[in-house]
């Protein structure tokens, strides 16, 4: 989860780390100039991290207009009042909102329109705290002072407004655990990316209530020819015949 740092590293060393990372989560980059010079994400990242610096040191109104230019410049929108971890990656770089509270560990990983929002207008903590190795996937919406543990990941355009244990998978409107920790498959690198695999719950539930429509419905077949054998044996099998055939 996001700790206290023993000591505050320099912005040449997180930029290091934060242009090394794009490597590790994203095969289409090919070189360190070309990761600097056309990544938005790492624009954002590294711009925020001169405003936040700007922000506690008390300048507020040049980290809010520094904030801005990254906006206009990057399409990312982070408060410079947020807290961001070690190596954190925002991969597109379109869309993304991260609100004046939030908390962010490290090795996080967020793509393209996720907005880590608040649910208050009180000036309190209101924003999400993600733990470590947190993936969330596009369009998810992580809403209120809620806490994603260590490496949770989100299912693209997913809502989630409740606290989320480590190393749970959550899908939905609202978001739901699908795979716990016991069923995950956790990548040797601490770092899994492979936020397409996760359960179909809805799929899931469909494929239920086919599987016992067809049961029914051969239950169905089956009475029906259980009552005809029957009716057929039976002692009053003049009583049980169509009324034309008793007729005749």
């Amino acid at each position: 989860m996001v700790g206290e740092k023993s000591a505050v590293p320099s912005l040449a060393e997180l930029l290091r780390e934060d242009v090394g990372c794009v490597f590790e989560r994203d095969p289409a980059a090919r070189s360190r100039l070309e990761v600097m010079l056309t990544y938005p994400g790492v624009h954002a990242v590294l711009l925020h991290r001169i405003a936040h610096r700007l922000w506690c040191a008390g300048h507020r109104l040049s980290a809010r207009v520094l904030s801005a230019f990254a906006r206009w410049l990057t399409n990312v929108d982070i408060h410079p009042g947020a807290t961001v971890g070690r190596r954190f990656f925002i991969d597109h770089g379109a869309g993304v909102v991260i609100g004046e509270t939030a908390e962010i560990g490290d090795d996080v990983t967020l793509y393209h329109g996720v907005t880590l929002g608040g649910t208050s207008w009180n000036k309190v903590k209101r924003h999400p705290t993600l733990g470590n190795g947190v993936l969330i996937g596009a369009g998810a919406k992580i809403l209120g002072p809620i806490t994603l543990g260590d490496q949770v990941r989100v299912g693209a355009n997913s809502v989630v407004i409740k606290d989320v244990p480590a190393y749970c998978t959550v899908v939905g409107i609202p978001g739901k655990i699908v795979q716990p920790k016991s069923s995950r498959r956790i990548d040797p690198h601490g770092i899994d990316l492979d936020h397409h695999l996760i359960p179909d719950p809805v799929g899931k539930a469909v494929q239920c209530l086919l599987d016992r429509i067809e049961t029914l419905e051969d239950e169905l077949v089956k009475r029906r020819i259980d009552s005809h054998h029957e009716c057929t044996q039976c002692e009053g099998e003049a009583v049980c015949r169509e009324p034309a055939e008793v007729e005749s």
